[in-house]
Parts: structure tokens; sequence; C-alpha cells
């Protein structure tokens, strides 16, 4: 990429645990939130003063697409996740966006990571279609890198 180019939406991959498992149609909803503490103090001057200051960092959930297909170790972390063994479904995930030569350029790192929920996608008898699956991953942490 030429300085000043901007990502496009070629190719997004799916690591757990630093092994590729999956290339993604969608994702949705990754997101950085912490607490805003607002609090007041009178200056030395004797006027009143609102103060802002970081709190604790919030966990997030995000949504991404996949084309149904027979990946071995996201099925088995979707599966452990929903039958609540909770002590191998916590997984370190990363989200990598990638560029049109398939080279990662924008990395998003879940910490302990699970799914909650699948959902199939819709399907019409006779229309020339991918199956996807929509897969809601819900984490402790979020680190951009």
């Amino acid at each position: 990429m030429q300085p000043g180019d901007a990502l496009t939406t070629h190719n997004f991959g799916l690591q757990i645990d630093g092994v590729m498992v999956e290339f993604l149609h969608q994702v949705q909803g990754l997101s950085i939130e912490q607490d805003v503490i607002e609090y007041q103090q009178v200056s030395a001057q004797g006027h009143p003063v609102t103060k802002k200051m970081p709190g604790v960092k919030k966990a997030g959930v995000c949504t991404i697409v996949r084309g149904m297909t027979q990946s071995a170790a996201f099925n088995q972390w979707i599966n452990e996740s929903l039958a609540g063994q909770m002590d191998t479904a916590r997984k370190n995930a990363t989200i990598m966006h990638m560029d049109s030569m398939n080279n990662p350029q924008k990395r998003y790192h879940l910490r302990n990571a699970w799914c909650h929920k699948v959902e199939a996608g819709s399907v019409t008898a006779g229309e020339a279609q991918a199956l996807t699956e929509t897969i809601h991953i819900t984490y402790e942490e979020l680190v951009m890198e």
C-alpha cells in the first residue's frame, strides 16, 4: 500500500490462538469503550471545576458472518462455547484485515473470546447463493494493532 491509501474490504481472516481458522464475509461491532469518571472540585481561586478521567474498559461483542464451511477448529470452538465448556472455549482470537495481496494490514485482538450465539443464514430453494452463518463473539478486551 502507498502512504495515504485506505484499506479496502478484500479479505478478513480469523485466527484462534494464532492459527488461521476461517476467512470471513463480514465483520461488525468491533469497538473499544471505557467508562468516563466525572468529578467536581474547587480550584485554588474558589471556582468550581469539572474534571474527567478514564475509567474501566468495557467488554464487548462483535458479529462475524462466514461462509458455511467445514472448518473443524472453528466449529469446535463454537461447540465448546455453546456447551459451556469455558475452560477450553475462552480463546484469544484475532480478526485480521488483509490487503489485495492477502497481507495482514490491521489486527483486532480479542482476549478471552467465546461464541455465544450462532444464526444460520436464510436459504431459498433454487437460488444460487452461498450458505452463511452469523456468529456473535463476546470478548473481555479488544486491542488494536
